[in-house]
């Protein structure tokens, strides 16, 4: 029997599931999917890299917990595209019986198949989307967000950067429900400090050419230029400031959300000195280097990014509440996922909330110059960890249904 957790509803569902549910032992399939963009903008900082965590944390599992059962692990790419990613996820869903979809990347994407994790009956968890509507108001019992969200980002580097004297901002955001989300959230913090946001231009997903917005930027006159995009943009952007003089002039250009795969791209020579948040660094302890030396070793020669980072510490703890539950049963294992402990080499301090946010330690961290660095990989000073109960929005601000209830 399953201990209850907190009230409401859908856990008096989930103990009801339990006793039809059928046993997730030696014999029986568990699949799990890694939805995810495989050849696009984000296909860096998730794409196979997020599929090799999942096996890594599906192997993982089979030599401890979930030793007898068996695990099938299926992909796709949802090219960034709400109606392929959902119909995607309602295919794995209804003819492949998928138990658990991982990854998602994008935030549109993530925000269509959180809808049908209930209605389809299987668990969601978010490791490369952003945007806080998944633990708000579109929260669901199901869906859980894994490693960061749009609140985390604003409340490591748009903190910081304020209270370091960056008063005044301009955000050169992508025009999607991510971009519009850490826009939001990180202006509210910013003015929240005394600052001010005095404009913004919002681009395209997978816009080639960023000139006419740094330069729109770069008129406003503002002390920092916010990058509210992510993955290909937030290079192309970077790129194209540096390029036109933009950080040379003294203006602070500032990712909300990047990646350790696109400061590789970048290189340090354009990269250094770039200061933003972080929720999983390679080299932050031991136990984060030996899960990286593993991640490696299974993929292409790369360090994990943050999302790859989660997506193996997500599928893992999901096998760990399927073995403990002894069912596939989604609410069943979501209530168990809930539960249990989190405990891996990714994340610090976790828990899982009732709206599904799985809070952590978070790290403001700065890119070295080519001189500081000691090796290929060697990228970040970590100039701060930001507390787990900091690093995200307060349950009690949540306009997530199953926290009033």
């Amino acid at each position: 029997m399953i201990r209850t957790v907190g009230t409401g509803a859908w856990l008096g569902a989930a103990l009801l599931a339990l006793g039809a549910a059928m046993p997730a032992q030696a014999g029986q399939t568990v699949k799990v999917g890694i939805l995810t963009d495989m050849s696009g903008t984000y296909s860096d900082m998730g794409g196979a890299g997020s599929v090799a965590a999942a096996q890594l944390a599906i192997d993982e599992c089979l030599a401890a917990e979930c030793k007898g059962m068996t695990i099938e692990l299926l992909s796709a790419d949802h090219q960034n595209k709400p109606d392929i990613g959902t119909q995607k996820a309602r295919e794995w869903a209804d003819v492949n019986k998928v138990n658990a979809i991982a990854d998602l990347t994008n935030s549109a994407v993530a925000l269509g198949v959180q809808k049908l994790a209930v209605e389809h009956n299987f668990v969601a968890m978010f490791s490369g989307p952003a945007t806080t509507k998944l633990t708000n108001e579109d929260c669901t019992p199901n869906g859980f967000h894994w490693m960061f969200d749009t609140y985390a980002l604003a409340a490591g580097s748009a903190q910081a950067i304020t209270k370091m004297g960056g008063k005044s901002w301009y955000f050169v955001t992508v025009d999607y429900a991510f971009g519009h989300s850490l826009e939001a959230d990180s202006a509210a913090m910013v003015t929240s400090l005394g600052g001010t946001v005095v404009g913004s231009v919002r681009h395209p997903l997978g816009a080639s050419d960023m000139s006419s917005f740094l330069l729109s930027a770069q008129s406003s006159q503002a002390q920092v230029i916010a990058l509210a995009n992510g993955g290909g943009d937030a290079i192309n952007a970077i790129k194209t400031a540096r390029e036109f003089g933009i950080v040379q002039s003294g203006k602070q250009v500032v990712p909300l959300l990047i990646f350790l795969s696109d400061i590789r791209s970048l290189g340090l020579d354009v990269a250094q000195g770039l200061t933003f948040t972080e929720g999983f660094y390679w080299d932050q302890d031991d136990a984060a280097r030996a899960f990286s030396a593993r991640f490696q070793k299974a993929f292409q020669g790369r360090k994990p990014t943050m999302v790859q980072a989660g997506t193996y510490s997500s599928v893992l703890h999901y096998l760990r509440a399927v073995a403990a539950a002894k069912t596939t049963e989604a609410s069943v294992v979501a209530a168990k996922m809930r539960q249990l402990p989190i405990t891996d080499a990714v994340m610090r301090h976790p828990a899982i909330r009732p709206d599904g946010r799985v809070i952590h330690d978070m790290l403001l961290v700065k890119v070295k110059t080519p001189a500081e660095s000691k090796g290929e990989w060697d990228f970040y000073t970590i100039q701060a960890t930001i507390p787990a109960a900091e690093a995200f929005r307060p349950l009690a601000s949540s306009s997530c249904p199953l926290v009033k209830n």
